[in-house]
């Protein structure tokens, strides 16, 4: 454990539990520094640094960054990254993790409860935060397996100045809660400041029909889509009782998760089994081919359809597992397996 400031704070993290969470390519750790690949660009060579220890604990630098916005930060900016979430959203997630450490000296420490922050009730956007982006389908998403008519129904929008394709998320009732921008070159993104926080949204929850594909990004969903499933994302790699509401009063009846094929994703499909589990009827899937040490030949479901076509999700849906149990319906009362 190693002292970050948080908000003013000073807390207590586990930085190599944190990290560990996540697949890295050439991760090596060394003399109070991990070392890797960058995760924010498809980088081969360990050119991305996190400091472990010391005054700049959690602080990370990246070499061979594309801008200067990605050069360096402190640590809840690259664990906003990792999450697939706001910074906010970050800062949330290690206050409520790891708390505030007890005092120096103290004979006794105690265990504090997790933080419950004050949420401010946020209204959702204006239609007219789109209106800056063309609503033309992407290239980028082109190339990487999506058509127009699909992207046309998600409403992806593309600006010109930041190079980056611009995804739209909305309540189940269709309003404008939130933005993500993700740059079609490197893998960086960023989220409309102050507008509802991802933790509170289900991408695509609108279009949901009563067998829908989970996964954890927007592109797999719309590779999902692409393949001729309803399917809807959770943002990243958390899944919490606001996401599982939202599902529940969806008309979702069975469920098939699709995560990615890493540490992260595995968790995150064990969190939503475990949530889901009673309300809806639910089927595991597992995208691409086995290899021999036990891994996939594809990370996620984008990489499965520009790799091996529509069909590749096709067969992995057909071949989904169901997950043993009694589930209620909670919109009929009915019971089912």
């Amino acid at each position: 454990m190693v002292n970050v400031r948080i908000r003013g704070q000073d807390v207590d993290i586990d930085l190599e539990a944190e990290l560990s969470n996540f697949e890295w390519t050439r991760p090596s750790w060394r003399a109070g520094k991990f070392q890797a690949a960058s995760p924010f660009r498809y980088d081969r060579t360990p050119s991305f640094f996190v400091t472990l220890d010391g005054e700049y604990a959690g602080c990370w630098g990246d070499s061979g960054h594309y801008d200067a916005e990605w050069a360096s930060g402190n640590f809840a900016k690259l664990l906003a990254f990792l999450r697939n979430e706001s910074y906010e959203e970050a800062e949330e997630y290690l206050l409520e993790s790891y708390g505030v450490p007890a005092e120096a000296g103290a004979q006794l420490t105690l265990k504090l409860p997790k933080l419950q922050l004050v949420q401010r009730k946020r209204q959702t956007l204006k239609e007219d935060t789109l209106s800056p982006y063309s609503p033309e389908p992407s290239e980028y998403l082109r190339l990487r397996g999506i058509p127009d008519e699909v992207q046309r129904v998600a409403g992806v929008h593309f600006s010109e100045i930041n190079r980056a394709i611009v995804l739209p998320w909305r309540t189940a009732g269709g309003k404008l809660a939130n933005v993500k921008y993700r740059k079609t070159y490197g893998k960086t993104f960023w989220y409309t400041k102050g507008a509802e926080p991802i933790r509170n949204l289900v991408y695509g929850i609108g279009q949901a029909e009563r067998t829908t594909v989970l996964c954890e990004a927007e592109i797999d969903a719309l590779s999902w889509r692409t393949a001729g499933f309803a399917a809807v994302a959770v943002g990243g790699v958390a899944f919490n009782r606001t996401k599982r509401d939202l599902i529940i009063r969806s008309p979702i009846e069975e469920l098939i998760i699709a995560t990615d094929n890493d540490k992260a994703g595995e968790k995150l499909r064990r969190e939503v089994e475990k949530e889901m589990r009673g309300y809806v009827r639910i089927r595991q899937a597992y995208i691409g081919k086995c290899l021999p040490d036990g891994g996939f030949s594809v990370k996620d479901a984008n990489e499965a359809l520009v790799k091996y076509g529509v069909e590749a999700l096709r067969e992995s849906a057909e071949k989904s597992e169901s997950c043993e149990g009694l589930y209620v319906n909670l919109r009929t009362g009915s019971r089912g397996k």
